[in-house]
């Protein structure tokens, strides 16, 4: 049993992945600020599952809120922290720009000074595929430049990436930098595409399509990220020789810190997205084609090779397995948020 800290406790992938844990009987103190960005009942429906588990403990914290994160720090001495907790969504970036520096560059500072502190084996950040921005290079290597983000989103990710790079550097914290592609599933966020078209379907609502639905994304289903996730926790990295890394690659350093992609490696066509849940909802959608909005890529594609030379696993649910089982839960319970 470890003693796992986990941020943004009441979000999708944290949520997930806290369960998890619980499951496989670890011990967990998650915490989340509970922002209304969506459904804080979807949230809170999270939650009560999470508070099931006897090992669970939950505690309403903001990230700037540096005093309480440190006490909890002081009395759970956590092995292990996974960083959720960040303002998500790239369209909302463009208006709400403040908000994501806050989150996602200010807000993780606190979690790492306590790292610093006490003591972890391993911090664990959850990164963006967003990262990669304007790369043109097929599919998208953790060894590719990530220098020319496109949303205000992509750019906090990518901060977030460089300090978490200089802690590990100057005080020889183990940090893993997980970049997700659309991850999908049960329990997920509202504000994304498959939920949103779930949504509107169920109420006979049209639905908005960008790019003639071409637009293409590595959907990652979510079961087989909390599996890469638990996996990687074990693997905290080591420093390595200057001798041993290629200096040109930024995801390896001499610092105990990796980057790893998190994808399903086979990248779908937006509207054969929509085809799936049509199926599996058994109704058909009325389509809204609009441009693509500013911030958008036209394609995200995972290389996953050091993920499955360090772990030995990649995701391999399709997306139609992953669209069937998502449908099924959101027409139990999910349409209520």
């Amino acid at each position: 049993m470890k003693k796992i800290f986990v941020t943004g406790g009441a979000g999708f992938l944290g949520f997930s992945t806290a369960k998890r844990l619980l499951e496989t009987g670890h011990q967990v103190v998650a915490i989340d600020n509970l922002n209304p960005y969506y459904s804080v009942k979807l949230k809170e429906a999270r939650l009560a599952i999470l508070k099931q588990y006897s090992a669970c403990q939950f505690e309403r914290v903001d990230l700037m809120e540096k005093k309480k994160i440190e006490e909890i720090f002081a009395w759970f001495k956590p092995e292990c922290v996974i960083h959720f907790a960040a303002q998500a969504g790239v369209r909302y970036s463009l208006t709400n720009p403040y908000s994501y520096v806050e989150s996602n560059v200010s807000g993780m500072v606190p979690i790492l000074e306590s790292c610093r502190k006490y003591g972890v084996y391993h911090f664990l950040l959850a990164s963006s595929s967003s990262v990669y921005g304007m790369n043109r290079q097929i599919p998208f290597k953790v060894s590719d430049p990530a220098d020319h983000p496109v949303s205000i989103y992509a750019a906090t990710k990518k901060a977030a990436e460089l300090i978490a790079h200089a802690y590990s550097h100057l005080f020889s914290i183990p940090i893993s930098c997980m970049r997700f592609f659309t991850v999908y599933g049960p329990w997920g966020r509202p504000d994304m595409a498959y939920y949103k078209f779930a949504q509107s379907i169920f109420l006979n609502k049209s639905i908005d399509v960008y790019g003639e639905g071409k637009l293409k994304r590595d959907y990652t289903y979510v079961d087989d990220v909390v599996e890469a996730i638990i996996r990687l926790m074990d693997r905290a990295p080591q420093r390595q020789r200057e001798s041993e890394i290629d200096g040109m690659n930024p995801s390896v350093s001499t610092a105990p810190f990796r980057i790893h992609n998190i994808g399903n490696r086979q990248p779908a066509e937006v509207i054969d997205l929509v085809k799936l849940i049509e199926k599996y909802m058994g109704k058909k959608a009325t389509i809204h084609y609009l441009p693509i909005p500013p911030g958008d890529v036209e394609l995200t594609y995972a290389d996953t090779s050091t993920l499955e030379k360090e772990i030995g696993y990649a995701p391999t649910t399709s997306l139609e397995e992953g669209i069937c089982r998502f449908v099924e839960w959101f027409l139990k319970e999910g349409y209520l948020f």
